[in-house]
């Protein structure tokens, strides 16, 4: 966005004028990241070697003191505005705070030591993916396979760590050939492997180990010929919301959505409103996917390294796509820029990056018919109408449909869909009858195969159900005797309810199964009339957990894709599962790590994270391009009203 206009004499002062009137937690706007440039730029380390910007972002503020903001009745006073700006000069990393007030300063430069790298940026993905093209070595591979250089589209992949003592920044190049098609994945270039040392863009590994044959270009497109935009059915329910900057309202509900270039899209302070209270009642302080572990099963040299973690290495904010109004998103919706800093320091934005509309499901919110009172026949009938917060990443192949739906019963679903085209390989045979070794994964066409691999998404959710001190209860059905309890019956047994406060982190740590049970987040310092305590249950989706090896090195990284519910205590510093530096992580750092402190989380602020996971065995329906895959979780009111609020 060099576009924008920024008078240096004017910047501080709009400046202070954005942090006086803004959200604490709304994200940066361009204004801000132009100054915080600038900042960085006047600083000593613009005489740093190939300084770069890897991540920019507010600085987390302290949750009480967003909570007495919120709260009070003076929005219009200033609140302090801090960026966490992660940049790479000469060779390290160096983490910077910096004050946006007035003139703006580095309140904080240190270098990180540990170890993982930050996210790759744009710059260094595409300078990676030229590189192979003017190699003399990768052209002399193209020409013994009779291929056209300009046909060729060169993917940068990320590498993992697999137990090396020392690491560098380094990417993989997967080559594709387009030559008849626009999807290029479907005809992978197979044998040649190169290795870019991305610190001195150099490539310092050069394989071609063998030729395959390259896949037909027939029956692999994708563009269907007969979509008619303007034909496609579109939600026409009236606008019945409204957004005053990133804060929106609709029905009973109150919340705020941001963005980041890493976790795209952010629910924050969301809030329902009770009627019998009269006031709104907390229950999600802060909630987004935190981590992607995209595992490929595929031990060979070609393959064994995809084991991505998507929003570390790469971001979801960075992979947000535009979305299509009247196709990604319907009639009524309404669409909202995302902004990011470049590799340069520059504003970056996303036209379209989230949008927001309500859905008439077609589903029933409730109903009942009677006639057991005399003379009459009574039906009642409400129809489900919800409010939708979507975005799409576009990560590689993958699209990630992530959408955050409101229901005026006081729930919130999340639901994730995968969609795009799978991720595959070149092979010798055309059927599967001709071999008899693994393959790794599906036979979709002549000579393409679709490697099987897993998708685990971990949400953040800082819930603050009716206030910030919060317990987690998990309430397990079990089967008793009528003779247990003296009872006289013609029933043998009946299930029951057991319910056990965890009271440390280990106890917040579940692997989901075939027994019954029901989580909940409740606040044992509030009860319903009735006595019960106030609280959200978490509804889970599929049980679906990594069964990689313990000790097997992408394992290690995501050790905590071993477990779909984990509950932490809150730290403002703790919101990315497989810790802020990823791209070649060692599992030092992390949500299993934090977990393993074993801080007690009765009647605290604590975070749950749960995982949305996919074993993806393809199929050919997967191909060319992939039918949605949905799966999700809901946050559903567990004694938090005092009766039905669509009856309120």
């Amino acid at each position: 966005m060099a576009r924008i206009p920024l008078l240096a004499l004017v910047l501080s002062l709009q400046c202070w004028v954005i942090a006086s009137l803004s959200h604490p937690l709304d994200p940066l706007n361009p204004a801000e990241i132009n100054h915080i440039r600038h900042i960085v730029l006047d600083s000593h380390l613009a005489t740093l070697p190939n300084l770069t910007f890897h991540f920019v972002d507010i600085d987390e503020p302290e949750k009480k003191d967003v909570l007495k903001w919120l709260s009070s009745n003076k929005h219009n006073e200033p609140f302090p505005r801090r960026a966490k700006v992660v940049v790479r000069a000469g060779e390290e990393t160096r983490e910077l705070v910096v004050d946006l007030t007035g003139p703006g300063s580095i309140t904080s430069d240190r270098v990180y030591r540990g170890h993982g790298y930050p996210p790759f940026t744009f710059q260094e993905l595409y300078q990676a993916s030229q590189l192979a093209k003017k190699d003399p070595r990768f052209k002399n591979s193209l020409l013994r396979r009779g291929l056209n250089l300009s046909e060729v589209s060169c993917i940068p992949l990320t590498v993992g760590w697999f137990g090396e003592d020392v690491t560098y920044r380094a990417l993989k190049i997967a080559s594709y050939y387009r030559g008849g098609t626009v999807n290029i994945y479907a005809r992978p270039i197979g044998g040649i492997s190169i290795l870019i040392d991305v610190e001195t863009m150099k490539i310092i590994e050069y394989i071609d180990r063998f030729k395959v044959p390259l896949p037909p270009a027939k029956g692999s497109d994708y563009q269907s010929t007969n979509q008619n935009r303007s034909s496609f059915p579109c939600n026409q329910t009236d606008r019945g919301f409204t957004i005053e900057g990133h804060k929106v309202s609709w029905g009973n509900w109150n919340f705020h959505v941001g963005f980041n270039a890493r976790a795209g899209v952010i629910i924050s302070t969301a809030s329902v409103y009770d009627a019998v209270h009269k006031k709104f009642r907390r229950v999600l302080y802060r909630g987004h996917v935190s981590e992607t572990f995209v595992p490929y099963m595929d031990p060979t040299n070609e393959w064994y390294f995809r084991t991505f973690m998507d929003m570390g290495e790469y971001g979801f904010g960075r992979s947000a796509d535009s979305l299509e109004p009247l196709a990604d998103c319907p009639g009524n919706a309404v669409f909202m820029d995302g902004y990011m800093a470049g590799a340069d320091g520059r504003p970056q934005r996303v036209d379209r990056a989230i949008c927001i509309f309500e859905r008439y499901t077609g589903d029933v919110a409730w109903r009942h018919m009677e006639v057991g009172v005399p003379g009459r026949t009574i039906r009642r009938v409400e129809p489900e109408v919800n409010l939708v917060v979507r975005m799409v990443a576009t990560v590689g192949n993958y699209d990630y449909v992530l959408d955050w739906e409101f229901q005026q019963s006081g729930s919130i679903k999340v639901g994730v869909g995968l969609t795009g085209v799978l991720a595959m390989k070149a092979s010798s045979y055309t059927n599967t009858d001709q071999t008899k070794q693994d393959l790794f994964g599906t036979f979709l066409a002549n000579n393409i195969v679709a490697v099987n691999h897993d998708h685990f998404l971990t949400y953040y959710l800082d819930l603050d159900v009716d206030g910030t001190d919060n317990s987690f209860i998990k309430a397990k059905l079990g089967t008793k005797r009528t003779t247990s309890i003296g009872i006289k019956s013609p029933r043998k047994s009946y299930w029951t309810v057991v319910k056990e406060m965890a009271k440390t982190e280990a106890d917040g740590r579940i692997r989901l199964g075939s027994k019954p049970s029901e989580l909940l987040v409740v606040n044992t310092n509030k009860m319903t009339k009735t006595g019960n305590y106030v609280g959200y249950r978490l509804i889970t989706g599929q049980p679906v957990y990594s069964l990689l090896s313990d000790d097997d090195y992408p394992q290690i990284r995501a050790a905590y894709t071993k477990y779909q519910v984990w509950v932490t205590a809150y730290n403002k510093s703790e919101r990315w599962a497989a810790g802020f530096y990823a791209d070649k992580s060692r599992g030092d750092d992390g949500l299993a790590v934090w977990s393993s402190r074993n801080r007690s989380i009765a009647n605290k602020d604590v975070v749950v994270w749960y995982t949305v996971g996919f074993h993806h065995i393809p199929y050919q329906e997967d191909y060319p391009a992939m039918p949605t895959l949905h799966d999700g979780f809901q946050l559903r009111p567990a004694n938090f009203f005092e009766r039905n609020p669509l009856l309120q």
